[in-house]
């Protein structure tokens, strides 16, 4: 399966989740999804893991720092074989291992996430647990342009950067929109990739939606210096009434719009 065929399936898979449990966040999920199919999709994704020992010392790790976009990355951990695929319909049903903020009791997860700004410390750590230790793998957290709002993201780069991280990448999803307006209407940050130069980091600015870009800029592990990716994307990619929309940040499609989602994601 090409990432392009993994993006595809882990859209439709997205959509159905939220629409039978009812749940939020679609949008925000479906801007993700191309990110996710460069790090996950068999015989091309990027990070070093094994589906069926998701457990393994040496495995690269990948954090969902905007937690309520769980059901893409649940899509893609079951898609990629880490459980069956059959447990997505468990999405958001009492007592399922599938919360509605992603969680670490499902294979394949790191860390449960939900308060913003919470992962690229935690990440941080983890990538100075293995420059200490020697090891080789790498660390890679995926944060949105509106979380970046916390501060305790910056004290965390302003960390990276003088431990000199250099296996640690984060990729910004910068897709524009927040909460009920624009980032820049909510607080305007001005030029992302200036910050994160003055914080120590190597960047790369990049399509979130090119899969050809997004591995050359997420292959980028060699140096000193944290790793940036900001990845330019639209919210609800994919589904034409609800891309660039924040109503799809809490409305959950009804039946007609689920067929409609899934037509257009389907090309059919």
């Amino acid at each position: 399966m090409n990432s392009t065929d993994f993006a595809r399936q882990v859209r439709a898979h997205a959509v159905r989740m939220v629409h039978r449990a009812k749940a939020s966040h679609i949008g925000s999920a479906l801007s993700i999804v191309d990110v996710l199919a460069a790090l996950y999709a068999p015989g091309g994704g990027l990070l070093n893991v094994q589906p069926r020992n998701p457990s393994w010392a040496d495995r690269d790790r990948f954090l969902l720092s905007k937690g309520h976009a769980c059901v893409a990355v649940y899509a893609a951990l079951a898609q990629r074989g880490f459980f069956p695929v059959e447990e997505l319909q468990t999405y958001g049903q009492d007592f399922a291992r599938l919360m509605n903020h992603v969680s670490h009791k499902v294979p394949g997860v790191e860390f449960s996430t939900g308060s913003l700004g919470h992962a690229l410390p935690f990440g941080v750590g983890k990538a100075l647990a293995a420059k200490q230790r020697g090891q080789a793998w790498r660390t890679v957290v995926l944060v949105s342009d509106g979380e970046l709002n916390e501060g305790s993201n910056w004290e965390a780069l302003m960390f990276a950067s003088h431990h000199g991280l250099g296996r640690l990448t984060t990729v910004v999803d910068a897709n524009g929109l927040q909460s009920l307006t624009t980032t820049e209407a909510t607080l305007n940050m001005g030029s992302l990739r200036a910050k994160f130069e003055a914080f120590g980091a190597d960047v790369a600015e990049v399509d979130g939606h090119d899969h050809v870009a997004l591995r050359a800029a997420l292959s980028h592990v060699d140096g000193p210096r944290p790793k940036v990716v900001v990845a330019h994307t639209t919210k609800g990619k994919g589904v034409s009434y609800m891309e660039n929309s924040v109503d799809w940040h809490y409305r959950s499609p009804n039946d007609a719009q689920l067929a409609q989602a899934l037509a257009e994601i389907e090309g059919t």
